[in-house]
């Protein structure tokens, strides 16, 4: 089942020869959805390359009710875009995602995050390279951490990926929310070079491969 998921024509996608992620300012968009008072509300920090990428497959996701696109993970508070860029901070570029555990558990956010990029490719994710574009589970608290490590276990047990996986598995510290041109920034721009080539294609086998976790 596993194999099904998680094949590598889907999730090898790496992009080398499309842009990188990059800065270009668009108008604040409200990318929180309306929340049933009988949710349970659950937080996933993650961070599997380009913030843009994330928060555009989450958003899709049935039963998550928030993404926001941050900074987890450095030393240095308050980064800004352009620190974290330059590698200096320690932050990885991450998203943080509110969900219902009614609708869809933190296993299936995992499904996701690992079938939605290359979770073997130290630091880099295609062209975007560098520390803050590592693949990177924050837990909130013990049962993320051993979901994590089973989910992870369970993929390598089962030989998912040709290469071994190399997502950090850590505890979650802080987030400090990301510019807010960042927030919502492939719905604002979908033509912008980035999000053409790089994230619609994604958000096309997305469909394909969980077309029953979409919205």
């Amino acid at each position: 089942m596993l194999h099904k998921i998680f094949s590598w024509a889907f999730v090898g996608i790496l992009f080398f020869s499309f842009p990188t992620c990059g800065q270009k300012k668009s108008a604040k968009s409200n990318n929180n959805m309306e929340v049933n008072q009988d949710a349970k509300l659950e937080v996933a920090t993650l961070g599997a390359g380009c913030f843009w990428c994330v928060e555009a497959v989450f958003q899709r996701i049935k039963g998550v009710v928030k993404v926001e696109s941050g900074y987890s993970g450095g030393t240095t508070e308050n980064p800004t875009y352009k620190a974290v860029c330059e590698g200096i901070t320690g932050h990885a570029e991450v998203c943080q995602i509110t969900f219902d555990k009614n609708q869809i558990s933190f296993t299936e956010i995992l499904e996701v995050f690992f079938g939605t990029h290359d979770p073997t490719t130290l630091n880099r994710q295609g062209n975007d390279i560098g520390t803050q574009y590592r693949s990177v589970i924050f837990y909130h608290n013990e049962e993320q951490r051993k979901t994590a490590e089973k989910v992870i276990q369970t993929l390598t047990a089962e030989k998912v990926f040709e290469k071994p996986i190399v997502t950090e598995v850590t505890p979650f510290s802080k987030f400090y929310k990301a510019e807010d041109y960042h927030q919502n920034y492939y719905n604002n721009n979908p033509t912008q070079g980035y999000c053409y080539f790089v994230i619609r294609p994604k958000l096309e086998k997305l469909q394909k491969v969980f077309k029953e976790k979409l919205k």
